[in-house]
């Protein structure tokens, strides 16, 4: 009876080691479950594309028509021979900063509504005209605060948040924002990331409201390499 007693009492004891480990360990598990917030310059690798192609490797841009998720307007300013590509070209800091804003200059568009911003990507034909991005700790479209882009890296997979991601074309600012900022819809961030090489993809929608693409879709694909 006696050595049943003590088994008893060890075991009761070990359970309760083991319970308060556990209680100890959750919160570890649980801050190495949410991911690392990825701080620095997501460099943006410049789209290429052919005469009789659209982008097959680097960065590009392209908007989905309204009620339509498979068909994608035609950018007749595009160099692709499938102009529903647009290439981006990485602007002077390299890429997409999330250390901080890369916001519109002053002014933002010239004289015929070209945008003027280079920060993030070199300034890109649309229509016979340049668009540009920002991010701005203040929307342009909207006057709402918008927090600077955040992306966390979860085991090589990326999400995270871009409200700040604007666009300005014809003397017009488009949120383009994942989550938008102007309530249409959207999807992602989402992509992936290598450590070793800093390689990563990231994409995002995010539908217009407003202006003269209202109801259409931007779709983002950004492709480089991540500096810390």
């Amino acid at each position: 009876m006696r050595g049943n007693t003590a088994l008893v009492a060890r075991a009761a004891t070990v359970a309760t080691a083991v319970g308060l480990a556990g209680m100890l360990l959750s919160p570890m598990a649980a801050s190495a479950s949410s991911g690392v917030k990825l701080k620095g310059v997501f460099g943006i690798a410049a789209g290429v594309c052919t005469a009789s192609s659209g982008v097959t490797s680097g960065s590009y841009f392209r908007m989905i028509e309204p009620g339509t998720p498979t068909t994608y307007l035609a950018n007749s300013s595009s160099p692709c021979g499938d102009q529903t590509y647009t290439p981006l070209s990485p602007g002077s800091s390299g890429g997409l900063s999330t250390t901080g804003y890369q916001p519109n200059p002053t002014p933002e568009f010239d004289s015929s509504g070209n945008g003027l911003a280079n920060e993030i990507t070199q300034p890109t034909g649309f229509f016979g005209l340049n668009f540009a991005e920002s991010t701005n700790p203040t929307d342009p479209q909207t006057g709402l605060p918008a927090k600077k882009p955040k992306v966390i890296d979860t085991n090589g997979t990326l999400t995270g948040k871009l409200p700040a991601w604007s666009v300005g074309w014809n003397n017009t600012n488009f949120n383009q924002g994942a989550p938008s900022l102007s309530g249409g819809t959207t999807t992602g961030p989402t992509g992936t990331y290598k450590k070793k090489t800093g390689a990563y993809t990231l994409t995002w929608t995010s539908e217009i409201s407003g202006g003269p693409f209202n109801g259409y879709t931007g779709e983002w694909y950004l492709t480089g390499t991540f500096t810390s």
